[in-house]
């Protein structure tokens, strides 16, 4: 079986979320480093008087696991990458501390 292109299947995933802002005073801009192997979704804006500035997904790519940083889903990131056919044990929940990634079913580093 070819082994996934997992920069590809980032990009799909974090673009799938482009259209989730509730705000229409806002807007949801992508961020893809390809070179680097960095991807992130950012909402950015004015919501009355109120600066809106938030990272959404951030996730990198390293050694061949994906590093999941930051994820602001309801459905969780990861579950998309599984659901895709990555294997749990090439995905980092990175979000979580060395320490308790152990007790999660993904990969510790």
């Amino acid at each position: 079986m070819d082994k996934l292109n997992y920069s590809e299947l980032v990009q799909k995933i974090i673009k799938n979320h482009v259209g989730n802002s509730l705000n229409t005073n806002t807007e949801v801009q992508l961020i893809f480093d390809t070179e680097r192997d960095r991807y992130q979704l950012l909402h950015i804006g004015w919501q009355d008087l109120h600066r809106v500035f938030g990272c959404i997904i951030y996730i990198e790519i390293k050694n061949h696991k994906i590093w999941i940083e930051r994820d602001g889903t309801e459905i969780g990131v990861a579950n998309e990458l599984v659901e895709a056919g990555v294997p749990k044990e090439d995905i980092v929940l990175a979000f979580h501390a060395p320490y308790k990634r152990k007790y999660t079913e993904f990969a510790v580093g």
